[in-house]
């Protein structure tokens, strides 16, 4: 595949059969076949492909991010985007109704962040049915039904923010930790991804770790600081660390400040956005996961374009490698390929040759 001008080449693992039926993306990095590649962008597309993008929702700064991979991407190679998102992960018919939709519109691919692990996959397989390319973005799944899948090993998100946490407690002189999680909704692929790592990173700590309590729910803002502060009210005088989603670990800034136990309490973030950049740059978050989200984007976007041009020798899985900011590496770091620019306004919908 030639390369484009305009992005670097992505860092990313290409995972190849075999591996297990109803695999998640970190059981076929496990058992499939495993190549580090770098992931190079496509020129052009030769016609104005249409392409649907269905998210759960757009109402934190990581979907927004992926907004603006994918609409930068279609830009780019000259094909249309339209993305629908659900009304949050408690909105599984929302997201299953936009998929009967894509279909019924004859998109040439469509493109899934799936709400939950399991109960979309009927309408995956209903799509391939109907003719119409699946492929996932981010959130995982169990279906077999995808051409492919662009995310990231979502159980090290858990292992490399966990293990950031013991290293830092071990700096602070802490002979065991206590940490809590807000990790998002329960039934969504990347949550379990994260706790799972999380978890593993414990048992295998030199140090004892102690998860002292898990609080799911949705990634909405509000939702989150009332879990934060339900969490703080429960075990917050234990507590040396609170380890959060996007949308969950800015929530939980307030409730600690309030709770007057921001000496105490360090915030760690599974996964970076351009908020939470800022965050770390001011000492509320002290570090972060990153997936690495705008580049997933672009690579779904530019990998669905591939197939839809004839490339047939690829991949089942491709995960792009993580990244992890503190402030010791914050002044270096590559933020383009994670996090959309300060100030971006989320696009649901670009054609080419349309006026924007």
């Amino acid at each position: 595949m030639a390369a484009a001008a305009g992005f670097n080449p992505v860092p990313v693992y290409l995972v190849y059969p075999p591996f297990r039926h109803h695999a998640s993306a970190d059981d076929a990095l496990a058992g499939g076949r495993v190549v580090s590649s770098q992931y190079r962008m496509a020129q052009r597309a030769s016609k104005p492909w249409r392409i649907a993008f269905l998210f759960p929702h757009i109402k934190d700064p990581y979907w927004v991010g992926c907004d603006y991979g994918v609409i930068s991407e279609a830009r780019r190679l000259g094909v249309a985007a339209d993305i629908f998102p659900a009304n949050g992960y408690d909105d599984l018919i929302g997201q299953l109704i936009r998929m009967d939709e894509a279909i019924a519109a004859k998109y040439d691919a469509i493109v899934i962040s799936p709400i939950s692990y399991t109960a979309n996959n009927a309408a995956i397989r209903q799509a391939r049915a109907h003719g119409i390319p699946v492929f996932e973005l981010a959130n995982d799944s169990t279906s077999d039904d995808l051409t492919l899948k662009v995310t990231t090993s979502l159980k090290s998100m858990g292992i490399d923010a966990t293990e950031w946490v013991i290293r830092d407690a071990q700096q602070r002189g802490l002979k065991t930790v206590n940490i809590a999680l807000l990790p998002g909704p329960a039934e969504a692929g990347w949550v379990r991804g994260e706790v799972e790592g999380t978890r593993e990173a414990a048992r295998q700590a030199k140090m004892r770790v102690n998860i002292v309590d898990i609080k799911y729910g949705d990634s909405d803002r509000i939702v989150q600081a009332q879990l934060a502060a339900q969490l703080l009210a429960e075990n917050g005088s234990r507590l040396d660390y609170i380890i959060g989603c996007t949308g969950c670990a800015p929530a939980a800034i307030l409730p600690v400040k309030e709770a007057r136990l921001d000496k105490r309490i360090r915030i760690v973030a599974y996964d970076l956005t351009r908020e939470i950049v800022g965050l770390i740059q001011r000492g509320e978050i002290v570090a972060a996961a990153d997936t690495r989200g705008v580049s997933q984007a672009r690579v779904v976007t530019d990998a669905a374009v591939s197939f839809l041009e004839g490339g047939r020798n690829m991949p089942r899985v491709i995960l792009v490698q993580l990244g992890m900011v503190e402030r010791s590496n914050f002044a270096q770091y590559d933020f383009d390929a994670s996090t959309a620019p300060a100030g971006f306004v989320p696009v649901f919908s670009y054609a080419p040759g349309a006026a924007h």
